[in-house]
């Protein structure tokens, strides 16, 4: 009793020690710390998007249309006088929530695919590796189009297009740590345990690609934030009139000559956003790179 006890609060200071260190690591990045300043303030924006805006997104107003900035409507309406500030702050929600959603689904079964095929390696490798190759022939956003042009566009097909695009490269990675990782001592001496093939790759080998699937992962939120907003754009991201950065860029640009502002605004949002993502993932990385 005693022992596992022991065992258990030996386990929960490795956690925080984990913990502690990852925070060190982010802190220690004057790029890392800039890029979530911007990714946290979006986050605060679509928490508290009733609290920081006046108007419903959805409602139009047909007395306000194309109207630039005033006091009432800091970023003016769109065509049809719907609040541009409450499209983008809301539209943050959508955003924010389907990109860790779809980079999440991707790794798993990325993973997934990645720690069979380099365990076990032979034709099962070959197989996977070879299937996953065909999928990467296909230029990233040709393959979503393709994928939610045949199912339909709503947020779950959204998940699925970018699960499936995003799992091969999720896959290889995976699959060359799974590869290096196999021939370790600790992996034979799980063996020997007698620890079967799923427990010795939970247990042994996926914990210690963390490090670079986590940094993968943070660079696949800039990528998803980007792909989000295209799909938007083409039409293939959520039905209108959901908020959606990318809808709203597609709806305002034939509008451009006579009201710029619904275009600029979720253009800037979702620039922001990228490069705010883009700049946390290069300072975690270039921060843990220091320390191999």
């Amino acid at each position: 009793m005693a022992e596992s006890m022991a065992i258990r609060v030996t386990a929960r200071q490795r956690q925080w020690q984990q913990i502690r260190e990852t925070l060190s690591t982010v802190l220690a990045s004057r790029t890392a710390i800039v890029g979530l300043v911007i990714v946290l303030l979006w986050v605060a924006i679509a928490l508290f998007a009733p609290l920081v805006t006046r108007y419903d997104p959805l409602a139009q107003d047909y007395k306000h249309l194309d109207q630039a900035p005033t006091a009432q409507h800091v970023l003016g309406t769109d065509d049809l006088g719907r609040d541009v500030w409450s499209r983008v702050a809301f539209g943050a929600r959508t955003i924010l929530t389907l990109g860790p959603i779809s980079v999440l689904a991707a790794l798993v079964l990325g993973a997934a695919l990645g720690l069979i095929a380099g365990y076990y390696g032979g034709w099962l490798d070959e197989a996977v590796m070879r299937v996953l190759d065909a999928l990467m022939a296909f230029p990233t956003i040709l393959l979503y189009m393709i994928i939610i042009s045949a199912v339909g566009a709503s947020a779950l097909n959204v998940v699925i297009a970018m699960a499936v695009g995003g799992a091969p490269g999720i896959a290889r990675l995976v699959r060359a740590l799974t590869m290096d990782i196999r021939t370790r001592e600790y992996v034979a001496a799980a063996k020997l345990r007698g620890d079967s093939d799923l427990q010795i790759m939970l247990r042994e080998i996926l914990p210690n690609c963390r490090g670079p699937l986590l940094v993968d992962f943070l660079l696949r939120m800039g990528y998803a934030a980007f792909y989000i907003g295209t799909l938007g754009f083409l039409g293939l991201g959520l039905p209108p009139p959901t908020p959606d950065w990318g809808s709203m860029v597609q709806e305002g640009h034939t509008h451009m000559t006579m009201n710029i502002w619904p275009v600029l605004s979720a253009t800037l949002a979702i620039v922001s956003l990228v490069v705010g993502l883009n700049l946390f993932a290069d300072g975690v990385r270039e921060e843990s790179m220091r320390y191999q």
